[in-house]
């Protein structure tokens, strides 16, 4: 597989607070012109990107990036992105439930959000850096029971990101129909290549498109 052939499993990203307008037109553009699996952007922005790249497949965030709202603002939100052209979503679990030994309440909120997104797609962060190797097995098991389609590993805003050792103990803990997107750290054409051979079917970054075009 070529540099420029594994953006394809890229979700190219801007999540930062401060991103302009400018900044994620520039992502969208780029996305467009390198095939990316989707823009990653935030909530704010999807209306307007959706209309302005009618074709580009839009994937947001929900609960982002604490993961602490209530799930009736998770669905509210999941509700608002659908309906302004987003047709992947992010969200973040309750790392407080996880602690506190509830994955059946953790389990809930993600059917509760898997029945707003429908046939689009439901990526579950579980936040890998915060989690005992018990708890991953616990969301692992939670997202398989719930029909997410996606374990993604990390917010990028935790104290860590992806780790390759966290895609071999997803890959034996999940179900045959979930996939796996890691995210966070993914800082090199290196990087992307390694979590894709690792069986990563999406990677969350925002520095791999630059970076390959360089390239090439």
């Amino acid at each position: 597989m070529t540099d420029l052939e594994m953006l394809s499993y890229v979700d190219h990203t801007v999540l930062k607070a401060v991103a302009s307008w400018e900044e994620i037109k520039e992502l969208c553009k780029e996305a467009v012109e390198y095939k990316t699996a989707s823009v990653c952007i935030p909530p704010c922005c999807i209306k307007r990107v959706h209309e302005e790249f009618p074709t580009l497949n839009i994937c947001t965030v929900v609960g982002f990036p604490l993961g602490y709202s209530v799930t009736e603002s998770k669905v509210l939100e999941t509700k608002k992105a659908i309906l302004d052209g987003a047709s992947e979503v992010d969200m973040v679990i309750n790392l407080a439930d996880v602690k506190n030994g509830e994955y059946g309440k953790v389990e809930e909120e993600i059917r509760e959000l898997k029945k707003e997104t429908g046939d689009k797609i439901l990526k579950v962060i579980i936040e890998t850096c915060y989690l005992t190797e018990e708890e991953k097995i616990a969301m692992c098991q939670a997202v398989t029971a719930a029909k997410a389609d996606y374990i993604k590993t990390s917010t990028g805003f935790g104290t860590a990101g992806a780790t390759l050792q966290d895609i071999e103990l997803f890959k034996a803990h999940i179900g045959p129909d979930v996939k796996i997107k890691a995210a966070g750290g993914v800082r090199t054409l290196e990087d992307l290549r390694a979590y894709i051979e690792a069986g990563c079917s999406r990677v969350g970054a925002s520095a791999a498109v630059k970076l390959a075009s360089q390239k090439d």
